[in-house]
């Protein structure tokens, strides 16, 4: 018998496997899809690649992510093999040393990978959702690949609550946070390309972020002050004086997803994406008095201002979302060797192959 072999599980059915999943604490809490070496080399097999690939290494217990690891995450997070390109590119993202994956997993903060997806793999991965509910349940597509890269985080890299996951409280968002840009909607150039990709590249970006941060804000795109009230508006956010951007000096990233509405009202005033990275960079500001009467022993830096995003780079800005009041803004962790920066890597999504039946 190989190693292999010896360490596959069994069970007398799937509901007597599902328990002993749960026991192992293999799963998220929540019921999965019992990855059998059927449902295994199936979605092997549709990633073009064989299976002791290993994209990268998965901290902090450094656990190899092959493919045939990552096809196990996938099957159990109840992705269909269109997802699984997605869920790799997504791994290989995070593998990469800026992610500092082994500090995100241990840290106490509530971080957790935000995986937003553009170009043609929106539609050709299984139809990931863009538009209303875009960050909550009922679209298979995102809960599945954000799901599955969580598997993969829990059973790969070994990050399990109260162990090698220290986070105090955790967040809903460490089950699955993955979206898709709304492109059609957006009045700016899709989000990728502000990372140097082409606009017909598929693109996964990854960034450490906390759960969404609700911003209540009414306007009109013709009216001409609406756009100024919306930017001081989404820099008070930012600029959220509890938060680890306004204390730990504003090197890290926030991502903002506008909703078409409040998109188009930037638009009509002539803003394009850099113009409002650099005026929410500086108008989300705090003064050092504030913070240090709130914290003593948590500020960085001399400045009787302090930023809460230093390099305007660093706010990203897209478009997805239902039309109305509210846009989300996601604050980060702000710590790691490499400052928790954004990842990003391109979806190979032209692998053909003749799928079998199960």
């Amino acid at each position: 018998m190989n190693a292999r072999a010896e360490a596959l599980l069994s069970a007398a059915d799937e509901e007597a496997a599902l328990e002993l999943l749960h026991n192992a604490r293999c799963t998220d809490g929540l019921p999965v899809v019992i990855p059998t070496p059927a449902r295994v080399a199936r979605m092997v097999l549709a990633s073009g690649l064989d299976g002791d690939i290993v994209l990268g290494e998965m901290g902090p217990l450094g656990g190899a992510a092959t493919v045939e690891k990552i096809a196990v995450a996938a099957v159990m997070a109840g992705c269909l093999p269109d997802h699984l390109p997605v869920v790799i590119a997504a791994v290989r993202a995070i593998c990469q040393p800026a992610f500092d994956l082994s500090e995100v997993q241990a840290t106490t903060h509530c971080i957790a990978p935000l995986i937003i997806v553009n170009g043609p793999a929106r539609q050709a991965c299984g139809g990931l959702a863009s538009g209303f509910g875009v960050m909550g349940p009922g679209h298979r597509a995102n809960a599945s690949i954000g799901r599955a890269l969580r598997l993969a985080m829990l059973n790969i890299g070994g990050a399990r609550p109260g162990e090698s996951d220290m986070a105090l409280h955790g967040s809903p968002a460490k089950f699955t946070f993955c979206i898709a840009e709304d492109e059609e909607a957006s009045p700016f150039p899709p989000f990728h390309t502000s990372l140097g990709y082409r606009a017909e590249q598929s693109v996964v970006t990854v960034i450490g972020v906390e759960g969404p941060h609700s911003t209540f804000f009414t306007g009109d795109a013709d009216d001409p002050k609406s756009a100024e009230r919306l930017l001081n508006t989404l820099a008070a956010v930012i600029a959220n004086p509890g938060s680890n951007n306004s204390h730990l000096g504003g090197t890290a990233a926030v991502t903002v997803v506008l909703n078409p509405d409040h998109a188009r009202v930037l638009a009509s005033a002539g803003f394009t994406r850099e113009p409002i990275q650099r005026e929410l960079s500086a108008r989300a500001v705090t003064s050092r008095d504030t913070l240090a009467a709130l914290n003593t022993k948590m500020l960085i830096g001399q400045e009787a201002l302090i930023s809460a995003v230093r390099n305007p780079q660093n706010i990203h800005l897209l478009t997805a979302g239902g039309s109305g009041l509210y846009t989300m803004i996601m604050p980060s962790w702000c710590a790691g060797p490499h400052g928790n920066i954004a990842v990003h890597q391109e979806i190979e999504i032209n692998h053909v192959c003749a799928m079998p039946a199960l």
